[in-house]
């Protein structure tokens, strides 16, 4: 008999990781009564009650894993250290915040068993916040015009996954995993199957923009060149328009020497302009800068301090 892990990370879930447990139970038994189950609930150091409630669940049952993080290591890595330790012939990777629709397992399960080794879940809609989607839209748009590598839109790493490509997962090595690009990149031929995404059901969720603009930038910095070329482009282009300027302005002075003032107004304009537009890029490529030296740390993904029922 087959076994299926489920792979749950968790930050704050208390009102959700019971009923989700539950949830998963109840897929399996009505959908998928031929396979054994594996969930594996790696938890990113909450500060709710969700870790005493994951080991009441563990305790109740035995097919029931647990990863406790020392401290949380964000929103990538724990998630991708999660599907390196499941067990199951293949894994799905889930949110616990039921965004991600549990009635999807056995559709991706179908299509494993036909034979894809990666069935993902791709959101053609979503009852989040209409703007929230709009801005998503046009990153996604955009890091896949600039990416060198093909990107998935609208996927969010919901999915599952064969356990040849979770080997893959394991001997990468990337302490900086960007699992949305690692799929596209690394990843066998791939099945999509659309679905809607519903709002949150309980709780609260700790996106905030910081962390939004962080997964946005490791993106972007992982697997696009953009922030170097735009550096390149708009710099030789303001050296140009600023000589051609030079030129103008000594002409006109040289022609109207007395009845046109020097003036500083344009010098100090120009000064800032310029100021600006080099701070700008220079924020840019240290996001580039900071991606490589923490690559380069090859830090741990995570640091357990607790596992239950391995």
């Amino acid at each position: 008999m087959k076994t299926i892990s489920v792979m749950v990370p968790t930050y704050n879930e208390e009102e959700n990781v019971e009923l989700m447990y539950e949830a998963l139970v109840k897929e399996f038994k009505e959908n998928l009564k031929s396979y054994k189950y594996e969930i594996l609930f790696i938890d990113n150091k909450s500060k709710d009650n969700t870790r005493t409630l994951i080991r009441k669940i563990c305790k109740k049952d035995k097919n029931v894993k647990a990863i406790f993080n020392a401290q949380n290591f964000g929103q990538f890595n724990s998630p991708y250290y999660g599907l390196t330790h499941t067990s199951g012939d293949c894994t799905v990777s889930m949110c616990a915040d039921f965004q991600d629709p549990v009635e999807m397992i056995h559709k991706f399960v179908k299509e494993w068993e036909d034979g894809y080794k990666i069935v993902i879940g791709i959101k053609t809609k979503s009852k989040e916040n209409k703007i929230m989607r709009f801005l998503r839209s046009v990153y996604y748009k955009l890091i896949k015009k600039f990416s060198d590598v093909q990107q998935i839109e609208h996927f969010t790493g919901f999915g599952l996954y064969d356990k040849d490509f979770i080997e893959v997962l394991r001997n990468l090595k990337d302490s900086q995993p960007y699992m949305r690009g690692i799929v596209s990149e690394l990843g066998y031929e791939r099945k999509e199957l659309e679905y809607t995404q519903p709002k949150r059901q309980r709780g609260k969720s700790s996106n905030n923009f910081m962390r939004l603009y962080d997964a946005a930038m490791l993106g972007i910095t992982s697997y696009t060149k953009v922030g170097m070329h735009l550096a390149t482009i708009f710099g030789a282009l303001i050296a140009t328009i600023c000589f051609i300027i030079g030129i103008i302005y000594l002409i006109i002075k040289l022609c109207n020497w007395n009845s046109m003032p020097v003036g500083i107004a344009p010098l100090i304009i120009c000064v800032l302009f310029v100021g600006a537009i080099q701070l700008f890029f220079i924020g840019f490529i240290g996001e580039y800068i900071v991606n490589i030296n923490q690559r380069v740390m090859n830090r741990p993904l995570v640091v357990e301090e607790e596992r239950i029922n391995f």
